[in-house]
């Protein structure tokens, strides 16, 4: 089974754990040390994930939200169960599995599934980026005058045509779809971004820090269909 093909898999677990968990009324959720919320089933995804990968994967590292890293070796597999717990936990429908694959230090693939929307979206290297199996392509919006843009804090990024705060990963993977110009989040770890780096490249579209700089080191992303990157960067200076 490739890679990717595995990340796929990976998903359908994940969806068969969180879904049914969506909504439900017996749904337990806890405060963390660093005051944000877990739900039993961003564990038991995680939970699910891990055993999945010990299987197919017994030799590779992995790096969740909930249980720390585990492993060591050149191939890291980086999961975050349930992007958007906040969402989750109160019935909003924006969250997502994100699940990618670190292969001796290059995001080699990428796959977000949002059940509750009925999306999917996924890359590997070199083979394009897909939303629900159709290929898809950032825009070409080259002004940001003309420019929908979200960003995930509280003021819009000034003279921008269109402003939103969608926040989490579906602003990222509108982007890559084509249906935003550019997205901007400040503050996110590791697991929140690790899926989302190969699914906008190869999209056609770039991904750095707000400065800049490698996102996977600088805790934060600006993501846009590389015209308009570094018009978006000055205006964020």
């Amino acid at each position: 089974m490739s890679d990717l093909a595995l990340a796929l898999e990976l998903a359908d677990v994940a969806d068969a754990r969180s879904l049914p968990r969506f909504r439900a009324l017996d749904l337990a959720v806890h405060t963390k040390p660093d005051l944000t919320p877990v739900t039993d089933a961003d564990r038991a995804v995680e939970e699910a994930l891990r055993e999945h990968l010990e299987v197919e994967r017994p030799g590779d590292a992995v790096l969740g939200e909930e249980y720390g890293s585990s492993g060591d070796g050149p191939r890291r597999w980086i999961v975050d169960p349930i992007d958007g717990t906040k969402n989750f936990s109160r019935g909003l429908p924006i969250w997502a599995t994100l699940i990618a694959l670190e292969d001796n230090g290059t995001l080699s693939l990428g796959v977000v599934s949002a059940p509750a929307l009925g999306r999917r979206w996924w890359a590997a290297r070199g083979e394009g980026a897909f939303a629900n199996g159709e290929r898809m392509r950032v825009s070409r919006i080259a002004r940001l005058e003309e420019a929908a843009v979200s960003a995930d804090y509280a003021a819009p990024l000034p003279g921008v045509w269109h402003g939103r705060a969608l926040g989490d990963f579906w602003q990222h993977m509108l982007v890559a779809e084509g249906a935003l110009d550019a997205a901007v989040d400040p503050g996110l770890s590791l697991w929140d971004l690790a899926a989302l780096v190969p699914i906008v490249e190869e999209a056609g579209g770039r991904i750095t820090s707000l400065d800049g700089g490698e996102p996977v080191a600088g805790g934060s992303a600006v993501s846009t269909n590389t015209v308009l990157h570094e018009a978006v960067l000055a205006a964020l200076r």
